[in-house]
């Protein structure tokens, strides 16, 4: 008879194993996200897949918060993160270190994410946005690509946090296949 595994027969890292390991070359910038609900989800994402950041920018809310913590369910405290108020500052960062960033966003120029080719190795950010006006016009500039998740119902978009749990997945089933 099948059976729901305990927790600690998940055999899941401690927060100390998971800040000393080897993490998915991904840092996630969310650009003016209001839910701290979303952002907690985000957070328990990014734990989840094992990626190397996140930065919180303008009126993202950040740590310690009660919301955040509701849906984080610790991952805000395994998972590195920072804040910057600008996102220009934060996205001229990340270029310097040599980052290759995408936005999720529905644009003119947006590869589908069903077709877009990952490339191994690469130190990759992505841009979430806002819930309600998506991407600002100052990431937007600064962006090396946008991709679009393919929808086929009535909505307009993908709530945030599923939006890049799909892209995040998307991204590490690409690259374990590929090893």
């Amino acid at each position: 008879m099948t059976r729901k595994l305990k927790t600690v027969e998940l055999s899941r890292l401690t927060i100390d194993e998971f800040k000393n390991s080897q993490k998915t070359p991904c840092v996630l910038v969310l650009d003016n996200i209001r839910s701290a609900y979303n952002v907690g989800s985000i957070f328990r994402t990014a734990d989840g897949f094992l990626l190397e950041k996140i930065v919180l920018c303008g009126i993202t809310p950040a740590p310690p918060h009660k919301d955040i913590f509701k849906t984080a369910i610790g991952a805000e405290n395994s998972m590195q993160w920072e804040y910057e108020k600008d996102i220009s500052n934060a996205l001229k960062k990340l270029k310097q270190e040599g980052y290759f960033i995408a936005a999720l966003e529905q644009t003119s120029d947006s590869k589908m994410l069903n077709h877009w080719k990952w490339k191994q190795g690469t130190k990759f950010a992505l841009v979430l946005g806002n819930e309600v006006d998506g991407i600002s016009d100052s990431a937007m500039s600064l962006c090396d690509a946008f991709i679009e998740i393919p929808q086929f119902g009535t909505k307009h978009s993908f709530n945030v946090a599923v939006a890049a749990g799909m892209f995040i997945w998307d991204m590490i089933r690409t690259f374990k296949n590929e090893k």
